[in-house]
């Protein structure tokens, strides 16, 4: 499964996409999420399955592709 992560720094501050790691389980996903994306001393780092996702206007998946929705 591919799991996009969302990662703020500061409280207040907007939820950013900050990339996507693939991984079998939420479990594993956490684990790669926070290795993967550790340069960073984030106050909240989220995931959310691709799968999940809910378009309302746009192409998800051309966006991601695109880095649109960093």
């Amino acid at each position: 499964m591919t799991y996009e992560v969302l990662a703020r720094v500061s409280a207040g501050d907007d939820l950013k996409h900050i990339g996507s790691v693939e991984a079998p389980s939420d479990k594993l996903a956490r684990n790669y999420a926070d290795t993967t994306y550790d340069e960073e001393d984030w106050s909240v780092m989220v995931l959310v399955k691709r799968e999940d996702l809910v378009r309302v206007t746009g192409d998800v998946t051309e966006a991601i592709g695109a880095g649109e929705l960093v």
